[in-house]
Formats: structure tokens, sequence, C-alpha cells
């Protein structure tokens, strides 16, 4: 997207406020972890067993030495209301929600009805959240597709953010986090920053996927880029073969990451919040040794060492 001179100065100074207001924006999504110092670890839903109870599923986060866990979209009250106890009863903290609607029913859509439909899942997401005591969740903010242009996806989306999102993001207390999922949206850096920047609200924050954006250039150059609007992190790692455009999921540190400059970057920028593996785990889910060899993966790295002993 070609800028004018006077935008990129404009879009440069917005830049240049944020990071030097680094403070504000790490108290508004920290959360009641945020007295533990350095980064927290937590684990996906999806990476634990899928025919246990909730507690059950907790408490194996917990023996493998997770801290933290985030939860998928909850249509059922019954069923939030399980997760919630299961919280209560293990410790596990549930840092944030992965809202579900966003790639079936884009903010992007020119559709009224679809975009409807987004904004619903996104209000329960946002209630799961409030009624866990997760301090944000995850949204994919746009769709670009042969209906939907770049530019489409950048205004439409805003504006929803900005009129139908953010309103009820401040009244819960529940920070709305962007993410850049392969959906040909946001392929730099510095278009993240300026697409949360323009949003201008300490509510909005960015998500920034580690292995995500191996596809577009390198994990630690979007860091330092983006951040103290860092809210989330996910760690996951890929195998790419560049020459063919395939990539196999691999687990933390068989893959193309250099995790060593991974971390660095994240010191430098100081974050010190939530980081969730999202690994394709073994089919049902993890057994208590995978999910005790990810946590140690984990460890290895926050230590600043490679996640393979």
């Amino acid at each position: 997207m070609a800028l004018s001179r006077r935008r990129f100065l404009q879009t440069t100074a917005v830049v240049s406020a944020a990071v030097a207001l680094p403070a504000r924006w790490a108290s508004s999504a920290a959360g009641p972890a945020a007295a533990t110092k350095g980064p927290k670890k937590a684990v996906l839903i999806s990476m634990l067993p899928k025919d246990e109870p909730y507690a059950d599923r907790f408490r194996r986060a917990v023996d493998a030495g997770f801290a933290g866990i985030e939860m998928q979209t909850m249509t059922e009250p019954r069923d939030a209301d399980a997760v919630r106890e299961a919280a209560e009863k293990t410790g596990l903290r549930i840092h944030s929600v992965m809202n579900s609607d966003h790639w079936k029913f884009p903010l992007s859509s020119p559709d009224p009805e679809v975009v409807g439909k987004s904004l619903s899942g996104m209000e329960t997401s946002l209630r799961n959240a409030k009624l866990w005591g997760a301090d944000a969740v995850l949204l994919v903010p746009a769709v670009v597709s042969p209906e939907t242009s770049y530019q489409d996806a950048w205004t439409r989306s805003q504006k929803v953010i900005r009129e139908r999102i953010l309103p009820l993001a401040r009244e819960l207390g529940v920070i709305v986090a962007v993410e850049e999922v392969w959906n040909k949206f946001l392929l730099s850096p510095l278009e993240f920053a300026r697409y949360v920047d323009e949003i201008g609200s300490p509510s909005l924050r960015a998500y920034c996927d580690v292995g995500n954006v191996v596809f577009y250039g390198y994990p630690q150059d979007w860091i330092r880029t983006l951040g103290p609007r860092i809210a989330k992190v996910h760690l996951k790692d890929f195998k790419l073969d560049r020459p063919a455009g395939k990539f196999n999921w691999v687990n933390l540190g068989e893959g193309d990451i250099d995790w060593i400059e991974v971390r660095k970057a994240f010191a430098e920028v100081g974050y010190e919040g939530w980081i969730t593996t999202e690994l394709s785990a073994p089919a049902g889910g993890g057994d208590a040794a995978y999910l005790k060899d990810v946590s140690a993966r984990v460890d290895r790295f926050l230590a600043g060492q490679k996640p393979v002993a």
C-alpha cells in the first residue's frame, strides 16, 4: 500500500508515541498474573486430551508445568461453567480465548449478515473471557479474498472493530488481540503496527504468532517492530520447503525458527506476558510425556537456549 510523505510521517509519529509508552500498554493487558516476573507458560486447549473432563485435562497441564491455558469460544453456558469450575479447582489460569467465527464469517465481508454472525461470535468470546477471568480474545481482523480487496479488508475491519467490538471489550475489561494467520492480510510488521496504531485504543493490541510470520520474514523482526503492542504470544515451529512452497508442523526447536534470536527480541522489548504453545499434538491430544516434553522445550527457550536439548 503506497503512502504519501505526509501519511508516512503521521504513521511514524504514531509508532514513536506508542513505543514511548510501553508501561501504559503493558498494564492494560497484563491482568492478575502481571506480578510474576518474566513470560508465563500456557498451552492451547486443543493440545490436551479431548475425551477427559475439563478438570482432568487442566490437571494434566498443571502437572506438565504450564501455568495457563488458552480456551476456544464456547456457546453452551453449561460447558462454559464447567471450564470455569475446572480452572478454579486446578489453579490453571485461563488467560485468553481464541475466537472461533472470524474465519467462516470475516468482519471484512461485504455482506452485513456475515458481519453480524462474526460480531455475535466475538461477543460470545468476550463474555467467555469475562466469565473465565481471561484478559484477551484473539481476533483474526479480516480476510482478503477475490471478493474483498486489501483496502476494503483494512477499512471495513477497522470500522467494525472501533464501532461494534471495542465498546463491549472496554465494558468487560478485555483486550482484543488481532493476529496474522495466513489470511493474506497484515503481511509485514510495519503494516501490523500501523493497523493497531490507527485504531488507537489500548483495548486493541497485537497477538504475535512466532510461527505464522516465517513465510513473510523473521519473527525476531516482527517482535522488535511490534514491541509494546504485543499482548499475547503463540509459539509454533515449521520446517519449510521454500522452493516447493510447502511446510510441515514440527515440535519446538525442530524447524527453521532461530529461537535464540526470538528470545533475545522478546527480552529487548520487555515482553513478560503469556506465551501459549500452539502445536499439532498427537491425535486425541497429548499424553503426560508429550506435554512434559513440550513444557521442557519452552523452559529452555525462556532460558535463552535452543528448545531441543
